[in-house]
């Protein structure tokens, strides 16, 4: 791997890391998007039960928000490691990394089938939705050590540039969730339960995967025994504390968004609100995954090239890396101005709750380009251990969007609340280039050696 991070120009590296790891993340989404086109058409309550995994899966993903905080944070510090030619700390990372991941899920699998009952209600569940989003959360959570494990080790996959067996890993627990899905829910009448079921065990696939590839002569550090340390195990947490902290934030975001839904809009308006609101999530999922994926499958040259020094290729991934996001994410923004309704047919059968989801979209969609922005500079700095950077510009974003989820609704109609995902993207944009111009950039350049 360090012949070629070393030898191939970044605009190659990137193409060859990045498109492989957007598409795994395209197909990852799966899980969620197929579960709830599936379920919004299921014959009786399809609606409310798309309501109910709505508003499971901010708690979901906040799981599996723990693989990232272990696995980007051992997955950078492995290829920091490998720029420095430091080897044995490097196969240090991947053990200690993988012990962390065995504990976590364990924990919260407890933790969480423990407190399933209040946690539902606080996520905005009404007494309709709750059967349904019982039986769907408490068969999710009981594949969590496959969620985690699978999803946290594969960023060892990708960080050694086996981008193509990192998306292979995820194409599998796809394409076998595509399969399944109909047979449990349908076939088998299993219902919103079905979904879950078809979901766990098409993680369980991605997972073996996974492990034989880490625990196989291909990879270059392998999965071993040893070399635990609490020092080792603290510097994983500090740098994978950013990636952790900002799904948790984004997620926390849509349990307020579907609260304040469901109290200024009552029983009956709210639960249909929350049900379009589940579909503008899934479109953002569409959106954001595959981006995050560009930066997740080029965090290896942020991070190699920083532990080598190379201020020049580090400039180099951030702009390519903002290069392909902007031109993903582009044809997302003409997809939801446009022709938004095409994606909310496969959630909704018909009704007006067609037109309001995608007016919902048009809405929250007017800032998308400041995402790309977003993603490409807060994500490398965090590759790069630079979380005192990449937080509050990012923390920024997260707290302006907080703050209009609460007043919006006091000063204009309830349906302008998602307004408040173009605004925050906006005015977090363009406070990140600001920072990253004036202040990042030169530190980079005094830190890398590149003064002259």
């Amino acid at each position: 791997m360090e012949k070629e991070f070393d030898t191939i120009p970044v605009k190659k590296l990137i193409l060859r890391l990045g498109l492989p790891a957007m598409a795994a993340q395209f197909f990852n989404i799966l899980y969620n998007i197929i579960d709830r086109i599936y379920v919004g058409n299921l014959p009786q309550n399809g609606e409310l039960a798309l309501a109910s995994v709505g508003i499971c899966a901010p708690a979901l993903t906040t799981v599996s928000a723990f693989a990232y905080l272990i696995g980007t944070g051992g997955a950078a510090s492995m290829s920091i490691a490998l720029g420095r030619r430091e080897r044995p700390l490097a196969q240090k990372m991947i053990n200690n990394a993988f012990i962390m991941l065995l504990a976590i899920s364990i924990a919260v699998t407890a933790i969480a089938l423990l407190c399933k009952r209040p946690l539902l209600y606080l996520l905005g569940c009404s007494n309709a939705m709750y059967s349904y989003a019982s039986q769907y959360f408490t068969i999710y959570i009981c594949g969590t050590i496959a969620v985690l494990c699978g999803t946290g080790m594969n960023q060892f996959i990708l960080a050694q540039g086996f981008s193509k067996q990192g998306m292979l890993s995820i194409v599998i627990g796809a394409v076998a969730n595509v399969v399944l899905d109909p047979l449990f829910i349908f076939i088998f009448n299993l219902g919103i339960a079905g979904a879950a079921v078809a979901t766990v065990l098409s993680q369980v696939l991605s997972l073996c995967y996974v492990l034989l590839f880490l625990f196989g002569k291909k990879a270059s550090i392998r999965i071993q025994h040893g070399g635990y340390q609490k020092d080792i195990m603290a510097h994983i947490l500090q740098i994978g504390m950013m990636p952790f902290l900002i799904m948790v934030l984004d997620n926390f975001i849509i349990i307020l968004l579907n609260a304040s839904l469901h109290y200024h809009g009552g029983s009956e308006i709210g639960d249909s609100y929350i049900a379009c609101a589940a579909v503008v999530q899934s479109f953002m999922v569409i959106v954001t995954c595959p981006a995050q994926g560009i930066t997740t499958g080029c965090g290896t040259l942020y991070s190699y090239y920083y532990g080598a020094g190379n201020y020049t290729k580090v400039m180099q991934v951030f702009r390519y890396v903002f290069l392909l996001c902007i031109a993903y994410i582009g044809l997302l923004f003409l997809i939801a101005q446009f022709v938004p309704q095409f994606f909310v047919r496969l959630f909704i059968n018909g009704g007006e709750n067609i037109l309001l989801a995608s007016s919902f979209i048009r809405k929250y969609t007017l800032g998308l380009f400041g995402i790309a922005i977003q993603y490409a500079i807060v994500d490398g700095l965090t590759a790069m251990g630079k979380i005192k950077y990449a937080l509050p510009v990012s923390l920024f974003r997260k707290a302006l969007y907080l703050i209009l989820i609460f007043t919006l609704p006091f000063v204009t109609d309830l349906k302008n609340i998602f307004y408040a995902g173009t605004i925050s993207d906006i005015l977090g944009s363009c406070l990140t280039v600001l920072v990253f111009f004036t202040v990042i950039k030169r530190k980079l350049r005094k830190e890398l050696g590149h003064e002259k």
